[in-house]
């Protein structure tokens, strides 16, 4: 199997590529920065706000099923959009839709009909609901579930051998959520919440998600796309 991961250089996307290595499988990181040094592991450096960079993105299967995982997301500027000096729009929906969209359609244009193909977006409950202070990171998020819904019934009507998930997976504990908790409360009417989740230790460790994703590749059908990781 030979998985392509975006955003390797911590939290999520470093515990897939640790999982994946230790498998025995090829892995190749796409982003900015990574710290691998693995026979298996190799880099494609792409700024994913950088369209252009992300468009010459190229997918080079070494094994026949082949595993892109869309990972790299940020949260943006955490303030009301009325309230942002330097607005936040473009770069979070063009790190966390734009690019994916993009690398999605490079790696179903360059992979072969009879290659086995998973695609996995990670999504977020926050497409599910208004969250005051993110509204970029919302509207981001239900883009990409609408999107992975429609490519898999495309590429199924073409015949391809194709699972399509947008997998919500919960509050994981990373980087993002320390940024969330270190917001000034009176941009974000949320922040309580997640302070709490914290303190409480109800926080999904990186390993524990991975575990939990991992599930995902095997299935055999894509069904529902849109799932949550708390259901796996």
């Amino acid at each position: 199997m030979h998985i392509f991961i975006t955003g390797v250089s911590k939290g999520l996307g470093k515990e897939f590529v640790d999982y994946f290595l230790t498998a025995g499988h090829l892995v190749t990181g796409i982003g900015r920065s990574h710290s691998f040094d693995h026979t298996n592991f190799n880099f494609i450096h792409c700024d994913l706000s950088n369209v252009n960079e992300v468009k010459s993105v190229k997918f080079d299967c070494k094994e026949n099923e082949v595993v892109l995982i869309n990972n790299a997301g940020i949260i943006g500027n955490i303030k009301r959009i009325s309230d942002q000096n330097e607005s936040d729009i473009q770069e979070v929906m063009t790190v966390n839709a734009i690019a994916p969209m993009i690398l999605c359609q490079g790696f179903l244009r360059q992979t072969n009909d009879d290659n086995k193909l998973t695609i996995i977006n990670i999504s977020s409950g926050a497409a599910n609901r208004p969250i005051p202070s993110w509204a970029a990171y919302c509207s981001s998020k239900i883009a990409m579930d609408r999107f992975s819904e429609t490519i898999y019934l495309e590429e199924q009507e073409k015949g391809r051998n194709i699972n399509v998930f947008s997998v919500a997976p919960g509050v994981i504990d990373t980087s993002m959520q320390e940024k969330i908790r270190a917001t000034n409360k009176v941009d974000f009417s949320s922040l309580d919440n997640f302070r709490s989740l914290h303190e409480n230790g109800e926080l999904t460790s990186p390993n524990d998600a991975v575990n939990k994703l991992v599930k995902l590749i095997q299935k055999k059908e894509s069904n529902p796309v849109i799932c949550n990781l708390n259901d796996l």
